[in-house]
């Protein structure tokens, strides 16, 4: 069963709310890397920056729904939400009670559950009972999943339940090229650094060849991946205390002004910016969970109640 869960909880002026974080079955791992179990009871609505990230994130959601703005698109509001990689920032936005578990996926594994082509679900949230199961897997839909779960008692049989039928769906769905699985590996470690050239050479295939299945299976070509993978290591730097400039020349910007410009076009704030929220969430949190959905990753930032929706004013925080 999911393995090594971290609880923590708490109530104060908010309200209260509970984290439980498990690792999945390591027959599901390393395509499954997360399980986080979320129950929130809070005063009045919240709001998230969400930044694009190098996973696939599946929300099964017993309670509550989640209103979801993106650049482009009209705001969808959904119980169970599937996302994969993302290019651009969302606002996800509830009324104070959510109630469910985050599954983190590496791309590839979210294509053999789901059995679709990823390049259809970038950068946009999707219901994912509105995705045709793989053949196989039988006549179990998301929101039956999510149903089941909610009604069990306690966390550690969510986990139990959700490990079984994410390997009997992995079992049931296309599986994903070992080649493909590879270069993912290649370019995650090296936090979007390696040449997509030198990355087709390394699992023997041509450049086009490599850009197809990638767009199949991860969703988006290995240049735009590794752009995802590159901000993903910027973001963590800079909260951990770096600065621009170095930053910039850690992660293989050319500069500094190409860093901030990739910051711009895939979270809508500069560096600096992020910076100085993420250190004012930390600064005036009041004891509520962290945001982020990566553990050790700069990924979300939490908006005030009455901040705005447009990605620019994230200096407006709680």
């Amino acid at each position: 069963m999911a393995s090594g869960m971290v609880a923590r909880s708490g109530r104060g002026p908010d309200g209260s709310w509970e984290t439980v974080v498990a690792r999945p079955h390591p027959r599901l791992r390393p395509g499954v890397i997360s399980y986080r179990g979320i129950r929130l009871a809070l005063d009045g609505p919240r709001s998230r920056l969400e930044t694009p990230i190098g996973a696939a994130t599946l929300l099964l959601g017993f309670e509550g729904s989640v209103r979801i703005a993106r650049p482009g698109r009209p705001p969808t509001t959904l119980e169970s939400v599937y996302s994969g990689l993302n290019t651009t920032a969302a606002v996800g936005e509830h009324g104070g009670r959510i109630f469910g578990i985050e599954v983190l996926l590496t791309p590839w594994a979210a294509f053999t559950l789901f059995g679709a082509s990823q390049h259809e679900l970038t950068n946009r949230p999707v219901d994912p009972d509105e995705l045709p199961p793989p053949a196989g897997r039988g006549g179990t839909g998301v929101a039956e999943l999510a149903g089941a779960l909610g009604a069990l008692p306690g966390w550690a049989d969510r986990f139990r339940l959700l490990d079984d039928v994410l390997t009997r769906w992995t079992q049931a769905g296309p599986p994903s090229s070992a080649r493909v699985v590879r270069a993912w590996s290649l370019l995650r470690r090296s936090g979007g650094s390696v040449p997509v050239a030198r990355l087709a050479d390394e699992v023997g295939w041509s450049v086009r060849q490599l850009e197809n299945r990638f767009r199949e299976q991860i969703g988006l070509g290995p240049k735009a991946a590794a752009r995802v993978l590159r901000l993903q290591r910027a973001r963590r730097l800079l909260a951990s205390g770096r600065s621009a400039a170095e930053t910039a020349v850690l992660c293989g910007f050319y500069d500094q002004a190409h860093l901030s410009g990739e910051f711009r076009a895939m979270t809508g704030c500069t560096p600096r910016e992020f910076a100085a929220a993420c250190g004012a969430v930390a600064a005036t949190r009041s004891g509520l969970p962290g945001a982020d959905r990566m553990t050790g990753e700069a990924t979300s930032l939490v908006l005030s109640p009455n901040g705005s929706a447009h990605f620019s004013k994230t200096g407006r925080i709680a």
